[in-house]
């Protein structure tokens, strides 16, 4: 049989499926026939460590997030003053970032130092900080990583072959995945589910096998990137079935229902839900991202993206610093939830924005701290400011990934592990 053939009948059965995966459009495919490498998963261990990354899009006024002075004794300042009872247990970051620019477009690049639109010049494309994680955790969990927020996030997660990987803004979605056990019949349908779609993708590797022999440079390396994001695919299949009938832990928090929407209001309840996640051994990787407008009841102070675009405004800039404090005390809460769940030591917490001040639309020295881990904690650590000096954010976020046991000696656009501080 001719690959043309091959190409063709594939096709038409997958089609019949009723499922809309099929292959990239590829040129010299037509033509004719007109015509990253996984992390393997960690090995179990009595002290399993987990890691948590909270992005927020809107970023943090730098005159009341970094401090003036340095070192374990800083002087506190508006934004952080609610972590003050854990201040022995976090590092503040002055002159990290990128160097990256595009403002909102910017942001996406917060955890990986990699925006859209670059990635398919980097071996890893711009997969971020958590899926890099995510894969080096595997099947040791039910969830190899929980990705939630409130509104539409801060699209700070991708996947290695460069696709966005979308919150789950349902607080009661969350609950149901952790803590509600489906039924016999419900379980078979999603094992019915996952069987149909592993032996469609069984059928779109014979097919890309077959056609990439016919193939162009350039397009074998587009068909290779589409591989890549099914190998992602069958990955998420194969923990999804490995897990389907072990029976869920329980909750100690009463059943979440689905209501009239406030966002921010939700923000302490994601922590309660990420605590939960890791105190069961659910998953080990979670974020929680704080999208562009949220509305709430509690704080009567208008567009939360209106406040952030504040024109140096005395009224606007003292109304964010009671938002961007609310947002530190909540994290705060959940820090205090870790330690009495004593897995605080265990957890590293990435805490902050790929946008500094949003009335500039400014990606330079970006708002970032690290908690927990059990880390030597510096306080404030101030990093060199001069341009030729300068330490890339993604060296940190290197650091971070060898803490949390990937071995690896490059990430994004790292130069080198993070000397300032030994994080390893």
């Amino acid at each position: 049989m001719r690959n043309d053939q091959i190409r063709v009948s594939r096709r038409q059965m997958l089609q019949g499926t009723g499922i809309a995966l099929t292959l990239p459009a590829l040129v010299s495919a037509e033509r004719r026939a007109c015509g990253g490498g996984t992390i393997g998963p960690r090995l179990a261990d009595s002290t399993p460590r987990r890691l948590v990354c909270v992005g927020n899009h809107l970023g943090f006024y730098p005159g009341h997030f970094f401090p003036t002075t340095a070192g374990k004794d800083y002087q506190t300042t508006s934004t952080l003053r609610p972590l003050d009872p854990h201040r022995r247990n976090l590092t503040v970051f002055s002159h990290l970032d990128h160097g990256l620019n595009g403002g909102h477009r910017g942001v996406q690049g917060f955890l990986n130092s990699i925006k859209k639109e670059e990635a398919a010049g980097f071996p890893e494309k711009n997969v971020s900080l958590d899926q890099v994680a995510a894969e080096h955790a595997g099947t040791a969990t039910r969830f190899p990583v929980i990705n939630m927020g409130v509104h539409s996030g801060t699209d700070m997660c991708w996947t290695r072959a460069g696709n966005h990987v979308p919150p789950v803004n349902d607080p009661a979605a969350v609950f149901r995945a952790l803590f509600v056990q489906s039924s016999a019949a419900e379980r078979q349908t999603e094992r019915i589910r996952l069987e149909h779609r592993g032996s469609v993708l069984d059928a779109l590797r014979e097919s890309a096998a077959a056609l990439e022999q016919t193939l162009n440079a350039a397009d074998r390396n587009k068909l290779d990137q589409y591989l890549t994001s099914v190998r992602d695919v069958e990955r998420r299949l194969q923990m999804s079935a490995e897990w389907l009938d072990r029976p869920k832990p329980k909750s100690p928090m009463k059943p979440i229902a689905s209501q009239e929407r406030q966002h921010i209001d939700e923000l302490a309840l994601f922590y309660d839900l990420m605590a939960l996640a890791l105190q069961t051994d659910s998953t080990r990787v979670a974020t929680l991202e704080t999208g562009l407008g949220f509305r709430t009841s509690e704080l009567d102070l208008g567009s939360y993206h209106q406040l952030s675009h504040h024109g140096k405004s005395d009224d606007r800039i003292g109304q964010l610093q009671i938002v961007e404090a609310f947002l530190t005390e909540k994290l705060s809460r959940f820090i205090s939830r870790l330690k009495d769940a004593e897995i605080f030591d265990d957890t590293l917490i990435v805490f902050g924005s790929g946008m500094s001040d949003a009335s500039v639309h400014s990606n330079r020295n970006l708002p970032v701290l690290l908690a927990g881990g059990g880390l030597d904690h510096q306080g404030h650590l101030v990093c060199p400011a001069a341009s030729h000096q300068r330490v890339p954010l993604a060296n940190l976020w290197l650091s971070v990934l060898q803490w949390f046991g990937c071995q690896r000696d490059r990430f994004g656009r790292s130069t080198g592990t993070f000397s300032p501080m030994n994080i390893g």
